[in-house]
């Protein structure tokens, strides 16, 4: 999922994941990026399975 259209207090504008990176890129330019090994599932999950991701707490937060 990517974001098409921002909405009023959202903050996050796309994730992305390497081998062993997850990243979020938000509305301001700014990006936050994390090793996978600090999230199992995410880590060991399917590639295909990670781009299932969402908007949670009003675009603060992702699930």
């Amino acid at each position: 999922m990517g974001a098409s259209e921002n909405k009023p207090g959202e903050r996050v504008k796309d994730v992305r994941f390497t081998e062993d990176m997850l990243r979020v890129d938000l509305l301001d330019g700014r990006f936050i990026s994390v090793p996978l090994v600090w999230f199992p599932r995410l880590l060991h999950a399917a590639p295909t399975q990670r781009e299932h991701w969402e908007f949670c707490g009003a675009g603060y937060g992702i699930h």
